[in-house]
């Protein structure tokens, strides 16, 4: 198997993880906009993964080529939910 090969089957193998982990439905905008654009990332930011800020990054640049749902959370005057942060104690 190919070095390529082999990236592509662990960032696959870490997404299906990542699904399985979480519920079915999504609840809040966050959740929403990472169900929608989980395959457009994969599929024209897997580079970036898992530098979030970069992801969005390369998202913003390859608009017209994002899926319509996902798409809708990349349209000007729109901002995407802010990462996850960890609370500080």
């Amino acid at each position: 198997m190919t070095n390529f090969m082999q990236r592509i089957s662990i960032v696959f193998s870490g997404v299906a993880m990542i699904g399985l982990a979480y519920p079915a439905h999504a609840d809040t905008l966050r959740e929403k906009q990472t169900e929608a654009c989980k395959g457009d990332a994969l599929r024209l930011c897997a580079l970036a993964i898992p530098n979030e800020k970069k992801i969005t990054q390369c998202m913003e640049r390859k608009q017209d080529k994002l899926s319509p749902k996902c798409r809708a959370f990349f349209k000007k005057g729109t901002k995407a939910p802010p990462a996850h942060k960890p609370k500080s104690k």
